[in-house]
């Protein structure tokens, strides 16, 4: 999958859960979304993203991906 796509899917999540008043709320949301639904080579290829600057994903895509990646989730 193309990194563009990966990041665009993980934006349109973000925008989902972007209703929630709660910030945190809505980015565990995000997280455990990626972590039940996206394929174990998506969440890698997200971390990968993640490592190399996450360039593109907004706000709460970020801090989710953050999350996943410090929590081992990929």
């Amino acid at each position: 999958m193309s990194k563009e796509h990966l990041v665009h899917m993980a934006n349109d999540i973000a925008d989902f859960f972007a209703a929630e008043p709660d910030r945190e709320v809505a980015i565990a949301g995000i997280a455990d979304h990626i972590r039940r639904f996206w394929d174990p080579r998506m969440r890698r290829q997200l971390d990968e993203h993640l490592l190399a600057g996450g360039e593109g994903l907004q706000a709460l895509a970020l801090a989710a991906a953050q999350q996943l990646a410090s929590a081992g989730k990929h």
